[in-house]
């Protein structure tokens, strides 16, 4: 069965190359496309047997699956592309959260799905976003699952859940990254501690608190309620920043939902010029 892959920007390439280490796929079980083929022909000088596609049209003729990792804006020109050689048996997956399944099935013949990965994927971690089509049947929704489940956790989601899931699994590493940056930082310039030091003892707190939520037993108020004694530093610690965040996160995912929405129509507006659909 060949997989293809059209789109091998950021995460078009964590994809197959967590595909391929995490020895779900074999690199000849691969064929590939992306709009500066250099790009592609270094993933394939990395993982030899990874086969390179002369355009998107023979990735989608010599697949049985593909996936479509372009940006919103490149949709309409990949679908005009490869609308005419896409077959009915096919399946075919985008990762591009404001690009609705329905429209999909509105341009292609083919089964229709989406999933929306995470740069957690690369470690073989985290979540995977799986919104399946009207069109697949039970075994084809099984073989996508699994194929996910060797990189991530996939989990069903309701399409109208896609931005806060997306906020959540896929946006939130670099949130928090943020926020750990920042407490690093803040921790250099009240106490002097050298900047490496503190950046490795957020770092590694960080891996250890990943696996407490995930291998240790804990939920995050149970962890929270076993280090937070009450009286102790912890516990004044949560409270001031119970008192400050306020509506920091509320704010953040209207933002983030704002620039979805605005994302899907413009989308739409692309791929259906002559009508105005509701979100």
């Amino acid at each position: 069965m060949t997989h293809g892959v059209i789109g091998t920007g950021s995460m078009g390439r964590i994809l197959v190359e967590a595909w391929i280490r995490s020895g779900k796929l074999q690199p000849s079980e691969l064929l590939v496309s992306n709009r500066t083929r250099t790009k592609a022909e270094r993933l394939a000088d990395e993982f030899p047997g990874l086969r390179v596609a002369a355009d998107n049209r023979e990735v989608v003729v010599k697949s049985d699956c593909f996936f479509l990792c372009v940006k919103p804006r490149e949709f309409r020109k990949v679908l005009e592309e490869i609308q005419d050689v896409v077959r009915e048996e096919q399946v075919v997956v985008s990762i591009t959260s404001p690009v609705m399944v329905r429209d999909l099935e509105e341009w292609l013949p083919a089964k229709v799905a989406k999933v929306v990965p995470s740069i957690t994927n690369a470690v073989c971690s985290g979540n995977s976003l799986f919104i399946p089509g009207s069109r697949l049947n039970r075994e084809e929704r099984e073989q996508l699952w699994d194929l996910f489940s060797a990189i991530s956790h996939p989990l069903l989601v309701d399409e109208e859940h896609t931005r806060i899931a997306s906020d959540l699994a896929c946006c939130a590493p670099a949130f928090l990254s943020n926020l750990l940056e920042q407490m690093a930082d803040a921790a250099v310039k009240e106490t002097g501690i050298p900047r490496e030091s503190a950046i490795s003892l957020v770092t590694r707190m960080t891996q250890g608190l990943g696996k407490l939520l995930t291998e240790g037993n804990f939920t995050l108020k149970s962890l929270q309620e076993r280090v937070a004694v009450p009286g102790g530093i912890t516990r004044e610690g949560l409270h001031l920043l119970e008192r400050d965040t306020g509506t920091l996160f509320r704010d953040l995912f209207r933002l983030t939902h704002d620039k979805y929405h605005e994302d899907i129509h413009k989308v739409q507006q692309s791929l259906f010029p002559e009508m105005e659909k509701k979100i």
